[in-house]
């Protein structure tokens, strides 16, 4: 119950004060490709799922799991995601959710 609360409130928090500059966030996402594919559409060799077209808020919520390394746990992604900022996961975020 706690996690879907925390997901609601992360979306309605992100629809209220706007998303992120997916420009910014494509540039980014260039450190992704290598496991989630230039398409976003995942690799199985590399178990990286398919993000392209996720929701932002799902995104944001998603990474921030990850680097908390509490409920979602990652070795291999922590790396690269450690060090964003929280505007540097809605850049992402917003460039992700536009993928098709």
């Amino acid at each position: 119950m706690k996690s879907v609360i925390a997901l609601l409130f992360i979306a309605l928090t992100f629809h209220s004060f706007g998303a992120g500059d997916a420009t910014k966030g494509q540039a980014l996402y260039k450190a992704c490709i290598q496991c989630h594919g230039d398409n976003g559409r995942g690799n199985p060799t590399q178990e990286a799922p398919s993000i392209a077209g996720q929701y932002d808020w799902y995104i944001v919520s998603s990474i921030n799991q990850f680097k908390k390394g509490v409920e979602r746990k990652n070795p291999k992604m922590l790396p690269f995601i450690k060090n964003l900022s929280d505007s540097d996961i809605a850049d992402l975020a917003a460039y992700i959710s536009k993928m098709k």
